[in-house]
């Protein structure tokens, strides 16, 4: 897993069906990231949250729909030429810490916490980066990344800023996906997320923000009764990455329902939530950029 290899990359069913982490996959996964159609964390996988933002490129390039990466779309993809991966040096800021000894896994062991930090320096990078920490460990092999000053190998995620506002979010619950669109209905951006459970279904129709939240306090009600959760009094747990929703909170007009990250990135689209919608905390920060209050999310089941 070299820098080189990386840029130089051609993706080809052969290497997209490898079930490890490949130069070809992490590059396919940082252009679709670069071009505002996220795979989730990047691992260097062809996995199916990069199969689900590749279909959702050529949705919006108007191609034919496929899980396979024709010339047309991979010529459009690899337009954007620049390296893949860059020099990082590690900051004071990225080692300072404090630093989670544990995350616990009970939300009542997390209202006395003072921050729901990072577990570790190599967690908070991975994060910065939109990677997972093998990948980032792949590529700096006998690096450390608690040292200041130690320079290391990242992904260039180098998705150019937009200030270019949705007109609309569907979210739909049977693909697990966020779908952002403009005035004249063109999609304009593709999260994979985690949406409700047969504990506590997602909500069906339209909603509206009414909030956008950056590093939230999580409020738990008994009334949600949420499976594992036994306290029968409110608590807090405080804000941090690592927090229940994460870095971010896009509050819904619906009630107790929003758009929100995670503490497990590599979860997403895979597991569960309670009700909510749940994106990696890069993708939740990214699509509140994009969001004001009153801006319409609607929910949909459709499976085409």
């Amino acid at each position: 897993m070299k820098p080189a290899a990386i840029d130089a990359a051609e993706p080809s069913k052969k290497t997209l069906s490898n079930e490890k982490p490949t130069p070809a996959g992490v590059r396919l996964q940082v252009l679709l990231d670069r071009a505002h159609f996220s795979p989730g964390e990047i691992d260097g996988r062809f996995g199916e949250n990069a199969k689900k933002a590749l279909r959702a490129f050529e949705e919006a390039q108007q191609l034919p729909v496929s899980d396979d990466l024709n010339a047309d779309v991979w010529a459009k993809l690899a337009a954007d030429n620049r390296p893949v991966t860059m020099n990082y040096t590690i900051a004071e800021e990225d080692v300072a810490g404090p630093f989670l000894k544990k995350l616990p896994a009970k939300m009542e062991d997390m209202k006395d916490i003072p921050k729901l930090s990072y577990g570790s320096p190599r967690e908070g990078m991975a994060e910065k980066f939109h990677m997972s920490e093998d990948l980032l460990s792949a590529l700096n092999p006998g690096r450390h990344f608690d040292r200041a000053g130690e320079a290391i190998v990242v992904i260039d995620s180098g998705a150019e800023q937009t200030s270019e506002k949705a007109a609309k979010v569907e979210v739909n619950k049977s693909r697990q996906t966020v779908k952002l669109f403009d005035k004249s209905n063109a999609l304009i951006g593709f999260y994979p997320a985690t949406i409700g459970s047969e504990e506590k279904p997602s909500p069906s129709g339209t909603l509206k923000v009414t909030e956008i939240d950056r590093n939230p306090t999580y409020r738990y009600n008994p009334a949600y009764h949420f499976k594992g959760v036994h306290s029968r009094k409110p608590f807090t747990i405080r804000p941090g990455p690592n927090n229940p929703v994460g870095s971010m909170w896009i509050n819904l007009s619906g009630d107790g329902y929003g758009i929100h990250g995670t503490p497990f990135p590599g979860k997403v689209s895979k597991s569960e939530s309670h009700g909510c919608v749940r994106l990696t905390n890069w993708d939740a920060e990214r699509v509140a950029e994009r969001l004001s209050k009153g801006t319409p999310v609607e929910f949909v089941d459709r499976v085409k």
